[in-house]
């Protein structure tokens, strides 16, 4: 895969908790926004996937019924 140069503005905070990043994980700037352009992306596409998925099924009008949702309702608000 070929590399390509890339430049953007970014507040001094912000480059400051990278570096800081980067001293903890003994690595440099460069590689901290690889990973972290890299999450980012991932989760993008992940969360985009999901949303499309989402759509067919409504536009195929897969719907939970009622008592689907109570059930998942009453077990993710159960107290232990």
């Amino acid at each position: 895969m070929s590399k390509e140069n890339i430049t953007f503005r970014i507040d001094s905070d912000r480059k400051a908790a990278l570096d800081a990043i980067a001293i903890h994980c003994n690595c440099d700037r460069n590689y901290v926004l690889n990973e972290a352009v890299a999450t980012y992306l991932e989760m993008y596409q992940w969360q985009t996937e999901e949303i499309q998925k989402g759509i067919a099924e409504a536009n195929a009008g897969d719907f939970a019924s009622d008592e689907e949702v109570k059930a998942t309702f009453a077990r993710l608000t159960n107290v232990y």
